[in-house]
Order: structure tokens, then sequence, then C-alpha cells
């Protein structure tokens, strides 16, 4: 058996070598494999870094993503790959040293078509680490199973992925217009087609979050924006989760509309309902926050408390502005490459 881990990175100097360092030390005894960086034409010095691994261990393979963005570089890796199993690494991800091992195990024992672990998380400073917290608290991420630590079972979607080559081939490989959300979309896909995919708590990885609250906002703009062109592409939305952000900035813009144009066209007394509701909307938000961050701060520790409540409006916000984004303009044009394809990391 050859299994190949694929990994799309640009500009990843500060992070590279950790990161190599730990996808080299994985215990995979009973199989050859192969690691594939897709760089994206990285001008930081990541190349050097690549080539001086590639030119210390014959496991390494570099390749050119010229279309600079992560599902270019993973479908470019993915057929290279030697391997007949293909795992999806993360360079901004710490790996338990049986990472590899443990997914093509799940991959074997259960017959899912992907499989992988939940996402677990790893922060330094302040403001990583409460993003960690809401990170897991439903009340941010709208409870997807893949948030859950402890849950192992059927989900419709997993971090990262492992899959044998001719599934990912059959599926066409992940959508090269997509620089965010490739990973759901191609899950979607899979479902859709009467595939299967699993979660295992024993696939152990850590993600490390943003460090800062800009970031975050970007981040999940980013989201936003691009799932709209999967909802698009699939006329459906793979969970009701994806809907509730968006619908949730639009009814305040809504409200604030008709409050401001009540006013303005002197109908002062017909502003009162609009206000009534917006406060009612603003009431159950805000007891639902204190809520949702006096439980996550319980668990996750209590530091956190006073920026939980910032974090996931943040979360709220930047996802459902970029969704409503998403939907007044098409995700493929010109417009939408320039503004909103950067990765923000």
């Amino acid at each position: 058996m050859i299994v190949s881990a694929i990994v799309a990175c640009r500009n990843e100097a500060r992070h590279i070598r950790c990161f190599l360092d730990l996808a080299l030390a994985q215990q995979l005894p009973e199989a050859e494999w192969e690691i594939i960086v897709a760089d994206g034409m990285s001008d930081d010095g990541t190349r050097q870094v690549l080539e001086e691994y590639r030119n210390a261990d014959r496991r390494v393979r570099v390749i050119d993503n010229p279309g600079q963005i992560v599902s270019t570089g993973l479908n470019a890796a993915i057929r290279v790959a030697r391997g007949e199993i293909v795992v999806r690494l993360d360079a901004h991800t710490e790996y338990a040293p049986d990472y590899l091992q443990q997914c093509v195990a799940a991959l074997e024992a259960t017959g899912a078509d992907n499989v992988g672990g939940p996402a677990r998380t790893r922060a330094s400073g302040l403001v990583a680490r409460v993003i960690a917290a809401a990170y897991h608290s439903p009340f941010a991420c709208g409870g997807a199973r893949f948030h859950d630590e402890e849950f192992e079972g059927y989900v419709d979607t997993v971090t990262y992925g492992c899959w044998r080559k001719e599934t990912l081939e059959r599926l066409g490989l992940f959508d090269e217009a997509l620089v965010r959300n490739q990973d759901d979309e191609l899950n979607l896909r899979l479902v859709r087609t009467g595939g299967k995919i699993w979660q295992s708590p024993a696939i152990v990885s850590w993600y490390r979050p943003r460090g800062s609250l800009s970031a975050l906002f970007r981040q999940y703009f980013q989201y936003g924006f691009w799932k709209v062109a999967v909802i698009r592409k699939h006329r459906t939305a793979a969970s009701w989760r994806h809907l509730v952000p968006g619908g949730f900035v639009a009814a305040n813009f809504v409200l604030l509309v008709l409050v401001l144009w009540t006013r303005l066209v002197g109908l002062s007394s017909q502003s009162r309902t609009p206000i009534q509701i917006w406060g009612l909307v603003g009431a159950v938000y805000f007891v639902s926050s204190i809520a949702a961050s006096l439980w996550t701060a319980r668990s996750r520790g209590w530091s956190a408390l006073p920026l939980l409540p910032l974090v996931f409006a943040i979360y709220h916000f930047s996802y459902g502005l970029g969704f409503l984004v998403g939907v007044m303009h098409r995700p493929r044009t010109n417009l939408a490459r320039e503004r909103f394809a950067e990765l923000t990391r």
C-alpha cells in the first residue's frame, strides 16, 4: 500500500518547518508513504525551505501550484499522487504521530468513502484561546458534529479528509472555482451521490485558530461569501446552519431600514412596531449570547468570558455579511476574484 499525504501552501515561511517536522514524524509502518506539497509560487522563502526538506528526505515531493489557491493545489497534488489512499493535510495544523495510520485504519474498517477526525484546536494568546473556545460552541457554528471532539459515526463533513484516490477521481476532484469551502462542497457531492463520511475521534489533529479579531472577521466573511457559490452550484444548502447567519443579518438590516424610512418620511408613529421587533430580536440575541458565553467559559476557562460575546458576534455577523454579499455578487466574476479571493492567512 502507498499513502499520499497532500497539502497546499503559499507564503508559509513561519510555519512550514514545524509542519514538515510533524508530518515526517508520522508512524505508518505497514505502508510506504509520501508527502506532496503544492506550493502556490511562494515569494517569502517558503520554497527554499521546501527544497531543503525535499533534498533531505525522499518522501517529500514539491510541485508548483500556479493557481495559488487551495483547491488548485490539492488537485495538482492528487493528480501526481502515487498512493491509492490520499490524505489531506493543512500547514496550520499539528498532527498526532499516528494520524495517517488512524486515517487508513478507519477507511479500511468502516468502508466509508471519506474519513477524518473531529476539529480540535490549540491556541496561544488570549484572543486565539477565546476564538477557539467559541469555535467549539454550538452557538457559534451551529452544532456541526465535526466540532464535537468525542463524536464517532457518520457525518456530513469532516476536518480535512482521507479518501481512496479512485473516489476523488470519480467525484471530479475539488472545485477549482472555489477559494473557500472546497472541502464542504466536495463532501456534499460525495453524500449526494450516495457516499458515506465517517468521523473517528482516534484521528487526532489540532488546528491553530486566528490570533486576532480582524483576522477572524476576514476568515468568516470569506466562508460566508463562498458558501453562496456552493449553494448556487447544488441548488441547495448542505445544512440549515449555513443559512441562519445571513438571515439574521438581513433581518437586522431590514428592520434598521424600516425604522429610518418611517422617521425620514414623517411617520414616526409607524416606527414603533419595527423598533419593538428590532429590540426583541436584539434582546433575544443578547441573552442567548450571554448564556452561551457562560456555558462555554465554564468548560473552556473563565478567562474567556469577557471576550466571548464579542467573538460570537464576529462569527455570526462576518459570516452573515459575507453570505449576503455573495448573494448580491456572482462568486465566479472577476469582482469576486479580485476582492474576496485573497487568502486571509
